[in-house]
This record gives structure tokens, sequence and C-alpha cells, in this order.
């Protein structure tokens, strides 16, 4: 590893030797390769290097960006830019099963997490952070979820809040605080996995409504309520996962209102709306007192802070709630609320979330390009529902993506009921490498475009 006093590295260029910056960046490449430039050797600032080479700023700005996506150069905040380690690739999968928020590019998560830590260790008694907590959170973590659930609902009471360890849990701790054995729940017929499974854990029976294009359909949901009498209605209406449906504000009103006149209550689990391209208003605004509303931040920050924020109007349900909640899990782990306070007061998660929603558009944009004629997203959220052609049923076309090492999810693993659906949905978060991604999607367009015969054939 260079010293201080090492010499540093400088590139030579030619007059005719093509773009500037991409001459940089394979003089970079050529000195990480030849051993001169080693792992952990820090590289001169990029104003230092551009004054010293006679180019402006943003050639050299170009040119480790480049470098940074062959993977040669990590950020490290304010201590610089480094010679990254060599990747070794454990997994040769390219996963694109997993709803997981894609890592925003120019985002240094390394730093972001130290800083986090640290600030929260200057702050908070150590003590405090290793021991129990009652559930549902402490006054500093609600009033960070009702900064954060501001752009859905203005300025939120904090005292409605309560902060559970994922949307999972919530929505297990609803059903059971809300429903009895054997009741109903009434949901979409393709709807999130881990609702039929925590129902199916309860002894709880969910029904499928129908949906169309804009979602659940209202005058089915009203003849649904007045025919099984359900405890809950679950929906998630912003990005639906897994047909990534945005249920426009008429009929988020219209729900809201059968609600209402059936006297039935909502789960509202929305984990997409914040990386939403203008979404409507959340059905809680419409029905405060019918409709519980979840917010994770796994979904749209990182998957390791599980950390969910549930808006419950009425104080003696939200008492039930907690009593359901400490059943099972009796708190969030305190150092994760403690970060994820300190990013959303700090304004760090709102950046994050900003860096994720565009890394997302790009995503799509990419996605777009390369299932031509057969992506039907709508280009923001986590994940595109993709319509297969009549030759491919859901299950054949995995086990073909499987042999070419890639994971997709079929339509069975999200029905609802005995309907089937010859689709699969395809989640653009999960793979880091905007490379690895692309050879995953190009993989997918060159299956499709074949019938199942001729891969057998061949």
């Amino acid at each position: 590893m260079q010293d201080e006093n090492s010499p540093i590295w400088m590139p030579r260029l030619a007059v005719h030797g093509g773009p500037r910056f991409l001459q940089i960046a394979d003089a970079l490449q050529a000195a990480v390769e030849g051993g001169s430039l080693k792992p952990g050797d820090r590289l001169p600032p990029q104003r230092q290097l551009a004054a010293q080479l006679d180019v402006d700023l943003t050639t050299i700005t170009r040119a480790y960006d480049e470098a940074r996506r062959r993977h040669l150069l990590e950020g490290r905040g304010a201590r610089g830019t480094y010679v990254a380690a060599p990747k070794v690739e454990l997994d040769s999968i390219l996963d694109l099963s997993m709803n997981t928020p894609p890592p925003p590019d120019g985002v240094d998560f390394d730093d972001m997490l130290k800083q986090g830590l640290s600030q929260v260790l200057m702050r908070a008694d150590s003590e405090l952070l290793m021991t129990y907590h009652l559930a549902g959170g402490s006054n500093s973590d609600r009033k960070a979820g009702a900064k954060w659930l501001e752009p859905m609902f203005g300025h939120p009471d904090s005292r409605q809040l309560v902060v559970c360890p994922g949307a999972q849990a919530a929505i297990a701790a609803l059903i059971l605080a809300l429903t009895e054995p054997g009741d109903v729940i009434l949901a979409e017929p393709m709807s999130y996995p881990g609702l039929r499974a925590a129902a199916a854990q309860f002894g709880r029976r969910i029904i499928a409504v129908e949906a169309d294009k804009h979602g659940m359909v209202p005058a089915m949901l009203e003849e649904a309520c007045r025919m099984h009498r359900p405890g809950l209605v679950y929906l998630n209406p912003t990005l639906q996962n897994p047909t990534a449906v945005t249920i426009p504000e008429r009929r988020r009103n219209e729900l809201a209102g059968i609600a209402k006149r059936c006297n039935v209550r909502i789960v509202e689990d929305d984990p997409y709306w914040l990386l939403a391209d203008s979404p409507p208003p959340p059905i809680a605004t419409f029905a405060p007192e019918q409709v519980y509303y979840i917010s994770t931040l796994s979904k749209c920050l990182t998957p390791g802070l599980r950390v969910a924020f549930v808006l419950i109007r009425d104080p003696h349900e939200l008492e039930r709630f907690l009593v359901a909640l400490r059943s099972f899990a009796l708190m969030v782990a305190p150092l994760t609320a403690a970060l994820a306070t300190q990013w959303i007061l700090s304004g760090s998660a709102d950046g994050l979330l900003e860096g994720v929603r565009k890394e997302a558009c790009l995503r799509h944009r990419m996605a777009r390009d390369l299932l031509a004629g057969r992506y039907s997203g709508a280009g923001d959220g986590l994940h595109v529902w993709f319509e297969l052609p009549a030759y491919w049923s859901p299950s054949q076309l995995v086990r073909a993506a499987e042999i070419e090492g890639v994971a997709v999810t079929p339509a069975e693993a999200f029905a609802n009921g005995s309907g089937s659906v010859n689709a699969i949905r395809i989640s653009l978060g999960s793979i880091k490498d905007r490379g690895r991604l692309q050879a995953g999607l190009q993989k997918l367009s060159h299956l499709l475009a074949r019938r199942p015969e001729v891969l057998r054939a061949g």
C-alpha cells in the first residue's frame, strides 16, 4: 500500500488516443493489472489530478466513474478514492427473484453506515442500545416515523405510530389482533406471499377478490364483504407486489367507502409508495378509522434495516396491536431502530431513497430495452410483472431460466386460490452490479424468443 510519500500514479495521455477520460480509465486498469497500483492504494484527489494532467475536472470525474464501473476503484467518503480489492464472485446465480432495493450509484453505503452508527453511539447510551425495550418504539423512533410518513400524510401524530421489526411482523400482528381463527381475509388474486404464510399459520382463510388493470374491483369487494363478512381486507395499492399495478385515486376512494359501509378494516401494506412516480394519496387518507397503514424501510432503503412504521388511529386498537406484536416480536433491535431514526432525522435516509429511486428508474430503462416488445412496466419500483408468450408456462420458464443460471419467480408463488396467470415477476434490484443484471435480462430475452420444444431439441 502506498504511503503519503509515495510518488502518485500519473497516466500518460496521447493526443490522438481517443476520449481522455477513457485513456485515464484504461491507464488505471493497466496499472492495477500490472501491479503498479495495488488494492488499498489511494488515488490523487480529482482536482489535483486534473491540474497535473491539464484537463478539466469533468474529465477526471468521468474517468473515475468509469473505473468504478469496472470495479477498479471504491470511494471512502471524505477519505478519498482507493484502488478496490478484486471481487470474488461466490454466487453464479443471477438472482431476479428477490424484491430488494438496488444499490444506488454514487452513494458510499459503507461510509454512510459508519457515520450513522458513529452518530448513534455519540448521542445514545450504549447500555440502552443493548437492553430490552418496550414494543412500539421510543418517542424519538416514533417522531422519526412521523417524519418518514410526512409525504403521505402531512404531519401524522407520532402517538398513533408503532415501530415494528419489519412489515411481515406488522402484518402478522394485525391478523392476530383484529381477526379470530377461521376468519376470512380478502385480498387480490395475486398478492404478497407473506400474507398467505401468516394467515395459514394463524388459521385464517384468504379469499381472492377480482382485480382488473386498476386493482381490486370495488363492486366485487362489496359483494365479497356482504357474502363472507371478512375480518380484514389486505391491499398493496402502490406498485403492487407482484403485478406492479398502482390503484388510481378515484378507486382508492371507492374502496375506502366500501370499507366504511361494510364496517370492514383494511390493512394497507404500502412499501413502494416512496419509490413511485407521483403516487395517489394512501387509502388511509380516505378512511382514517378503517385503515391500518404500513410503511417499511427495508423495501425502499436497504433490506437489513428491518424497521416498519404502522399508523393506527384508534388508541384501543393500537394497544391490541402491541399486545399481539409482543407475543412473537418483543421489539425492534434497539441499534437498528436508532440507526433508522438517525438516518431519517439527519436527512441521510432521504438521500439514500433518492439514490434508490434513480437507480430503479435506470434499471427499468434497461429492462425496457432488453425485453423490447414484452416489457410492460411503469418505469418505477423494484419489479416487473411479465406476461409470458402462450408457448411458455411459468414453471417451464423458471426451470429453463434456472438452467441458464437465472432465478425468477412464477405467478403461482403469489396466487390466492386456484386461478392461474401466465406470468413471472422479475425483480430488478437484487443484483448489485448492472452488468450482471444486464446479463440476466439478456438471457431471459433469449429464452423468451425461443419455444420450449426448441430448447429440448437442442
